[in-house]
């Protein structure tokens, strides 16, 4: 009999969209072989809470033959319970030893040290999205136009992305993306509006996320598209070169005439 395999896995599950619950389950899987032919044996232990004060932890050790649990301690129970004639024997004699008193310190010793450093570096981590607010259609032959309003680098996943229309949250002509993983173990997300412009109105992004205790809002300035922005910008930018070379031009001219000696014909 050796040891074939020894392996730790995290595994996180998060609820609904609303709301903020986490459950968290530690597994480590330690992997028997007792025989070629295929048949193994080995012991699942599960350390499972959903809330990161750690009063619900419930620990679990599981003996398995070819994937069927033979005999099990729940710290719930107390005690070992057999799910097989062999796994029944087990029981009884490890309820009788000193096994079931190792088994119920583990609850102490294993699975609070190892949730807490789980939820602190991973389940409780955020990181604040960074939002940027577009135009990505401008109302023009009776085509309403698009604002686009996206969430950048944040965590964790679960995001509440809306918009406002003079104060009002607004239910309809909205798209939106799912939280799209980067890879790096941040996400983003982007919502759309469609909207028919009108003069006075105030239109915000609203961004709720676990990294800010407040809403995030982002007023849109419909002052002038981003388009016409960027072209004034880009306008005024060529202006103030154009007189900054003319009067260097100028200067140039007066210093050389400056110091010529005009001779009479």
């Amino acid at each position: 009999m050796n040891w074939s395999s020894v392996s730790q896995t995290l595994s996180v599950s998060v609820g609904c969209r609303d709301k903020m619950l986490l459950s968290l389950q530690l597994l480590l899987l330690l992997t028997l072989t007792i025989r070629t032919d295929g048949y193994y044996y080995y012991m699942t232990t599960d350390c499972i809470t959903s809330s990161s004060d750690l009063t619900d932890v419930e620990y679990i050790d599981t003996y398995h033959f070819n994937k069927d649990p033979v005999i099990r301690f729940n710290s719930t129970v107390g005690e070992y319970v057999g799910y097989t004639e062999l796994g029944v024997k087990n029981a009884e004699r490890w309820n009788k030893g000193p096994e079931v008193q190792q088994a119920r310190g583990e609850l102490e010793r294993y699975c609070k040290p190892n949730l807490g450093i789980d939820f602190s570096t991973v389940l409780e981590k955020t990181v604040k999205p960074r939002i940027k607010l577009v135009a990505e259609q401008q109302a023009s032959g009776g085509h309403p136009a698009m604002l686009m309003c996206s969430a950048y680098d944040f965590y964790p996943p679960v995001i509440d992305v809306y918009w406002l229309r003079n104060g009002e949250k607004v239910t309809s002509d909205v798209t939106a993306t799912e939280e799209m993983a980067d890879g790096d173990w941040y996400y983003q997300i982007h919502s759309h509006l469609e909207y028919t412009p009108t003069s006075g109105e105030k239109i915000s992004c609203v961004v709720e996320h676990a990294s800010s205790k407040k809403p995030i809002i982002i007023e849109w300035d419909g002052s002038l598209p981003e388009s016409e922005r960027n072209k004034i910008a880009i306008g005024t930018s060529g202006l103030v070169l154009g007189i900054i070379l003319t009067a260097a031009g100028f200067l140039y001219y007066k210093k050389k005439s400056s110091g010529r000696i005009l001779v009479p014909s």
